[in-house]
């Protein structure tokens, strides 16, 4: 495969050689270049048809405008979005991402002989990341180990913020807040069952519990066929929640069956992670808890002992909360035009900011 062929009629392919196809899905195709202008090596996304959809193309512009706000160390950084030939008539765009040698998934499927200290590591950097994307009021929403990119020296880095949504405390919960967000097996308790009519950043924590979970056992914690399997498993080890808990679920069904629900006692987790680090384990339990409530925020989980020897505050930066005008097309009912006029924009100021 050729620049030209990858990158098609654009005015800037000559920039980048292409070196192989690392990776394709629905979205389209990534490969690894290298540009010429700076020789580092880099990944470009090239996502295609981004209008069929209306939807899909509201979900590209707003993970393009996230990591055009979002600027920390373990999230992935956008160098540049390629500039379309034409505002009126482009159907595909081109992200220029830093380069990352795999994904936590593929990491985990590769390795058996992690050491504490990697397990640390690995949890510390999710959490500071965490920490900084919670400060900018955004939620993930859809945390899982393929959405976390990895290098051999144990790096990691926060991905793929197609389902990422900012909180302003006044979206409308039809439309802000969706329980068919994550893939299940990372999925929190209260998305599987419409707990709530709203949630909080505690979903995210949830996520990071589980995908800590597999790293230290390389096997996904619960691995459910569907919702109710889901809340199984989650019960098999974390057993029932409370009666005042349970009464405050608002889907019905889901309350009923938790009520019906024979009394499951909790597994104490040294008996099901009997290797692990036991400061380790007094965390992962906090972020698992059942009860959202409960569960830690990614500074209070920064602060836990297991980070003692590790985190330091001026390493764990906050941000300011991203400004509302940025999305206010969340709101509004856009057509096609509207959109790629908005994408087209945001490629733009990516271009003259970034170049």
């Amino acid at each position: 495969m050729t620049a030209m062929d990858f990158l098609s009629e654009l005015s800037e392919a000559n920039r980048f050689k292409i070196d192989e196809i690392i990776g394709k899905g629905s979205y389209g195709v990534v490969c690894s270049a290298t540009d010429t202008h700076t020789g580092e090596k880099v990944a470009i996304k090239k996502i295609s048809d981004i209008f069929e959809y209306v939807s899909d193309a509201s979900r590209i512009l707003r993970e393009i405008k996230l990591l055009r706000m979002l600027n920390h160390p373990d999230i992935v950084k956008v160098k540049h979005i390629l500039l379309p030939p034409s505002p009126h008539e482009f159907k595909d765009i081109y992200v220029v991402f830093e380069l990352m040698e795999s994904d936590l998934h593929e990491v985990i499927k590769a390795n058996d002989d992690f050491s504490p200290q990697h397990y640390q590591f690995f949890l510390y950097q999710l959490l500071r990341g965490l920490k900084y994307l919670h400060s900018a009021k955004v939620f993930h929403r859809d945390l899982k180990p393929k959405n976390v990119l990895a290098n051999s020296d144990c790096k990691l880095k926060l991905c793929d913020f197609g389902l990422a949504r900012v909180d302003f405390n006044e979206a409308p919960t039809t439309v802000f807040w969706t329980d068919y967000v994550a893939t299940r097996w990372y999925r929190a308790p209260e998305l599987c069952g419409s707990f709530f009519s709203k949630y909080t950043q505690a979903v995210d924590i949830w996520s990071i519990g589980c995908i800590f979970a597999e790293v230290l056992t390389g096997k996904p914690l619960f691995p459910g066929k569907n919702a109710v399997h889901q809340l199984d498993l989650m019960t098999d080890l974390l057993g029932t929640p409370s009666p005042e808990f349970i009464a405050s679920v608002r889907n019905e069904k889901v309350r009923s069956y938790l009520e019906s629900m024979h009394k499951k006692i909790p597994i104490p987790f040294y008996h099901k992670f009997p290797n692990a680090d036991p400061l380790a384990l007094s965390l992962l339990e906090k972020m698992l808890s059942f009860n959202p409530m409960s569960r830690p925020t990614a500074e209070e989980a920064l602060a836990h002992p297991y980070f003692k020897s590790l985190a330091k505050v001026d390493r764990e930066p906050s941000t300011q909360p991203i400004a509302k005008l940025e999305f206010e097309f969340e709101k509004l009912r856009l057509t096609r035009d509207d959109v790629r006029k908005l994408i087209y924009r945001e490629v733009l100021f990516n271009f003259s900011f970034l170049l």
